[in-house]
Order: C-alpha cells, then structure tokens, then sequence
C-alpha cells in the first residue's frame, strides 16, 4: 500500500495532507480512485498515472485540488 507515498511527498504537503498511519489508507485509496485505477495495484501502474499528472505544473494544480478535496471531504 502507498509505495509510491514517498515520491510525492512535496505535492501532499502542498496539499496540506500529512501522511499518518491512520489516514494512509484512505489517501491511498482516493489517489487510485482519482487516477481511474483498482485499488491495491501500486507500482507501476497507480504511480504512472499520478507522475503523469505531478509533471505538469498544470496538471500538478489540478490534481492538487482534486486530493485536497478527495481527502479532507
């Protein structure tokens, strides 16, 4: 679960998310929901999707917003 958490650490703290045992899940599941992929598929295929939106600074804001929103209700 969350493999690829590590290498977006800067966009969940833009976001404002701070990563804890207990909400691990959740955000994990609300990335793989937001990238259209199955849960508990990590590595490539989750992690393709969210680098693909991360890179862009575009996208990067939009997805952002998105987990913000996904995340806090």
């Amino acid at each position: 679960m969350s493999c690829y958490f590590r290498y977006m650490k800067d966009v969940l703290e833009e976001a404002g998310i701070v990563v804890s045992p207990g909400n691990k899940k959740q955000i994990d599941q609300a990335i793989h929901q937001m990238v259209s992929v199955k849960y508990k598929k990590c590595m490539p295929d989750c992690w393709g999707e969210v680098k693909k939106r991360i890179g862009d600074e575009k996208r990067r804001k939009i997805f952002i917003s998105e987990i913000k929103k996904a995340v806090k209700g």
